[in-house]
């Protein structure tokens, strides 16, 4: 370390310069496409985030992540497709700090490091890029995102990774996929690696009794059946293949956000955003006028929260390493010149602010629907309730052909 802070007045202004003059925010800087993402144009969003996101700097990690998101909600999986794979890769090459720059946010701030996104922000590219493929019905390369998803999740299980970053979503679409492929026993898994994060999820209790019965796993169909109850009415797969099934993949509201601690502007904290629109009802318009509601499976801002919370210790240790740092390259800096070692002290204290990156457009909480209906095609309206169970003015209509024995996904955000 003395080494490093050694380096004398001209490196350390070099230091400062580099940092003043390069320091712009990513929620600065991106203002413009947020504001855009959030009144619902997905178009200007994606356009805005363009060209930075071409541009290898500290912070493209973070304009692929939201322009790719912006392109699968305006419907252009094709190139959200791209975007997410490329930011994937990126995220693995950049998931690494040099010693030199560690060495350098002591005196400056994490803001000079190249971002390289968080765990559970890891597991949701590949999970969102699944839901690219399966709405082009494209369930080969959806399954190559649930193997890399599975991949990473049990990483975090040999890593001793806390429970929560273990994103039932993720397992669950992973789960559906499978079963929408024919992979019957790799679905089955999944659902049960789903029952070990989140048993209430109401779905659950049809997959695992439907499958066990059909599997002929008399063990597990005990279990289930002791967990939900023997009155658990399923469809035969004879029944089943004579309906299609509507999916509703809902996407609801804003994502915590990071805002400086509030006891410290060197620290961090994710504040939720809240929401209007709470769940979604999907309405069959045809002769059968079914209805259903979403169910919360993955609350993205309770995960990131708790994330950085228990990440807290750490970073303030780090901190107050720094401070210390930036005490004695300023004494040293002192000891030559009295006045250029104070300007040092104070520029050095300033830039010294939190980090607040994150992938500011992943919503707050994943919700899934999940309803048989008659082969055709349905009018499928989808609207936003409140926490009353009102409707909360957000709403959509699509058209959708269900194939007999066939699955039928719809993807929609709510953004109020």
């Amino acid at each position: 370390m003395k080494k490093c802070l050694k380096t004398g007045p001209a490196a350390l202004s070099l230091l400062v310069l580099f940092y003043l003059t390069g320091c712009a925010t990513y929620p600065f800087e991106t203002k413009g496409a947020q504001n855009a993402f959030y009144s619902g144009d997905y178009v200007k969003a994606a356009a805005d985030l363009e060209v930075k996101s071409k541009e290898d700097g500290k912070d493209q990690v973070l304009y692929l992540l939201d322009r790719a998101m912006a392109l699968q909600l305006m419907g252009n999986f094709k190139e959200s497709e791209k975007l997410f794979i490329q930011v994937d890769k990126l995220t693995e090459v950049k998931d690494y700090t040099s010693v030199s720059t560690e060495a350098a946010t002591l005196l400056t701030s994490d803001n000079i490091k190249q971002y390289k996104g968080e765990d559970f922000e890891k597991v949701l590219i590949n999970a969102f890029n699944a839901i690219n493929y399966v709405l082009e019905n494209n369930y080969e390369d959806a399954l190559v995102e649930c193997r890399v998803v599975n991949h990473k999740l049990q990483k975090y299980v040999q890593e001793a990774k806390l429970n929560y970053e273990q994103n039932p979503f993720a397992r669950y679409l992973s789960a559906i996929i499978w079963e929408a492929s024919g992979k019957i026993d790799d679905a089955y898994i999944d659902y049960k690696k789903t029952f070990e994060l989140t048993p209430d999820f109401p779905y659950l209790k049809n997959d695992l009794i439907k499958w066990a019965k059909r599997m002929g796993r008399t063990e597990d169909l005990k279990k289930w059946e002791e967990k939900y109850g023997k009155d658990v009415v399923v469809l035969s797969s004879k029944e089943e293949k004579k309906l299609g099934e509507v999916i509703l993949l809902y996407q609801q509201g804003k994502s915590a956000v990071k805002r400086p601690h509030p006891n410290s502007h060197r620290f961090p904290k994710f504040y939720s955003r809240g929401s209007t629109t709470q769940q979604a009802r999907i309405d069959i318009l045809t002769a059968e006028n079914k209805t259903e509601l979403s169910q919360k499976i993955y609350s993205v801002s309770d995960v990131a929260i708790k994330t950085l919370d228990e990440a807290y210790a750490g970073i303030v240790a780090k901190r107050v390493a720094g401070v210390v740092a930036k005490e004695v390259v300023a004494d040293q800096i002192r000891q030559k010149n009295e006045l250029l070692g104070a300007v040092a002290w104070i520029s050095m204290h300033v830039i010294d602010q939190a980090d607040l990156r994150h992938w500011s457009t992943l919503p707050e909480t994943i919700q899934i629907a999940r309803l048989h209906v008659a082969p055709g095609t349905h009018t499928i309206k989808v609207v936003g309730l409140d926490a009353s169970g009102n409707p909360s003015g957000e709403e959509t209509s699509v058209e959708v052909n269900v194939a007999a024995g066939k699955k039928a996904f719809i993807n929609w955000r709510s953004i109020k």
